[in-house]
């Protein structure tokens, strides 16, 4: 494993890519997706989670033992870092006294009393980015962003902090996490891509979660977005159970999220819209 900071280059990878986003403490979703790769002949090598494998939901330490023995690729993310470090809070990013931050103490204070020293210590090593080649392309995955393990970058943000990032990359492909949203744009022969996450849906009506498939054609990448659907009802009945009904058990199956606090004004006028995501040649 590598150590804390370090940058895990997987090499040359030859077949399709599968990038997810965001398990949440979503046992059956982690478990669906897992199923997909299966379904897909994506082997463990070639499957890779932009981390916060631990959030909102109820089963964070079946959670993480699923990826463990799944024994994929993980990103560390920012509640990756902050349970590693046993840390007050999740540093999501979310501005204090919000909505968002409000919310976030409660599954946070659930999942820090449950995670051991051994997962802490695991999440601790995790890398903050890791790198590939994939048809000849210079792939590069991070949480946030390049140097901010936190960084919110949507659909809407300006191409110019974008750009910036892509250049930090030093990749021909940049992957990130964190905001939740799937989408992809393409900014001087370069992408920014977004996988979206599988644990909450992405606050356009649906339960479904995504992922994103890299497949090599010739000399470019296919970038497919697509939907995950899993037992949604399960997970939200096994939030309640635990007493977790702040608002993210009900936007399990209502597709909505409790707060758009962290949302510039384009993605919160598309709140509940259903999203539609084409293919994309890198």
């Amino acid at each position: 494993m590598s150590n804390p900071g370090s940058a895990l280059n997987l090499g040359p990878l030859n077949g399709p890519v599968l990038v997810f986003g965001g398990p949440y403490s979503n046992f059956a979703a982690t478990l669906a997706m897992r199923q997909r790769a299966k379904e897909l002949a994506i082997p463990p090598a070639r499957v890779i989670c932009t981390g916060d494998v631990i959030a909102y939901c109820a089963e964070p330490q079946e959670t993480l033992q699923l990826i463990r023995d799944w024994g994929i690729a993980v990103v560390q993310g920012n509640c990756e870092e902050s349970l590693g470090a046993d840390a007050p809070d999740c540093g999501c990013g979310f501005d204090e006294g919000t909505t968002c931050s409000l919310l976030s103490v409660e599954w946070y204070q659930y999942a820090t009393q449950r995670v051991s020293a051994d997962e802490r210590h695991w999440m601790q090593n995790l890398p903050k980015s890791l790198s590939f080649e994939l048809a000849g392309k210079r792939v590069r995955v991070v949480h946030g962003g390049v140097r901010q393990i936190n960084r919110f970058i949507f659909p809407s943000t300006p191409e110019a902090v974008k750009r910036k990032e892509l250049v930090l990359a030093g990749s021909d492909v940049l992957i990130g996490g964190h905001s939740g949203i799937p989408w992809g744009e393409k900014i001087d022969n370069r992408a920014w891509l977004n996988s979206g996450v599988i644990g909450m849906p992405a606050n356009d009506g649906s339960a479904d979660g995504w992922y994103l498939l890299l497949s090599p054609e010739s000399d470019n990448i296919r970038c497919s977005w697509r939907r995950l659907s899993y037992a949604a009802d399960q997970s939200r009945h096994t939030m309640c159970n635990a007493g977790l009904q702040s608002g993210y058990a009900e936007a399990l199956t209502t597709g909505l999220w409790p707060s758009m606090d962290v949302l510039p004004a384009d993605e919160r006028a598309r709140r509940g819209d259903p999203i539609v995501r084409e293919d994309m040649l890198c």
